[in-house]
């Protein structure tokens, strides 16, 4: 499954020794032999490794992995070089467009935003083949729920961005007055024309870093 690395160990750590994660642990391995599952495996913890917790600066919830052959990377919403731009993606790429003037590039590839401090974690960090969803209730919510509370204990300015109902459910954890809260609509094809188009939410969370003293993030993925 991949280890986690840096400071994250401190706070999740615990969650290895509680008898849920032993059950996760063993059915997502017998998932990945029995049958094919999405990320990669050693892509699984792949958020925490890019974005150490200290170095957090947004956070932007997916739900699950995505569940087409090549595109899930570790990474929320993002795929790699090569991979046809899911739409959910192409639907955040025009919304940071038409919100800052970034141009729209060639790839899905997020790791830039990953490394500047923005941790694109999914709620459920695997799925099976073909079946979105396929791995909710295995135990993962509870894994991703103690490293939503870790970065909601940080006592500096941090944004949630949450898209849609399932990211926005989290909110009940985000109760530190450092932190700003965004929500609006998923990205989806299915809800984007209803409140995610024109909700601002790059230069919203630009703005309130640089009010912060804290570097905004260069939201620009380049073409490759």
């Amino acid at each position: 499954m991949g280890d986690i690395c840096d400071d994250w160990m401190e706070k999740l750590s615990p969650e290895f020794r509680k008898p849920y994660y032993a059950k996760l642990y063993q059915t997502v391995n017998e998932e990945y032999r029995n049958y094919t599952v999405y990320p990669p495996a050693e892509d699984i913890l792949r958020a925490f490794n890019l974005t150490p917790l200290s170095e957090v600066k947004v956070v932007i919830l997916g739900q699950d992995p995505y569940h087409e052959p090549g595109q899930a990377n570790g990474l929320s919403f993002s795929v790699y070089p090569g991979i046809a731009i899911p739409p959910s993606l192409v639907n955040i790429y025009q919304e940071l467009h038409d919100d800052l003037g970034c141009y729209i590039p060639n790839n899905g590839d997020l790791t830039k935003w990953a490394k500047q401090g923005v941790l694109m974690l999914n709620t459920v960090l695997t799925v099976r083949a073909h079946r979105a969803f396929s791995h909710r209730g295995l135990g993962w919510e509870m894994f991703t729920d103690a490293a939503i509370k870790a970065v909601n204990e940080q006592n500096r300015p941090i944004v949630f961005i949450l898209w849609g109902r399932a990211a926005q459910a989290k909110s009940v954890m985000l109760n530190n007055p450092h932190h700003l809260i965004l929500k609006a609509p998923h990205p989806s094809p299915l809800s984007a024309y209803h409140g995610f188009f024109g909700s601002k939410p790059f230069s919203q969370t630009n703005q309130f870093l640089e009010a912060n003293n804290v570097k905004p993030i260069d939201w620009q993925i380049e073409n490759v």
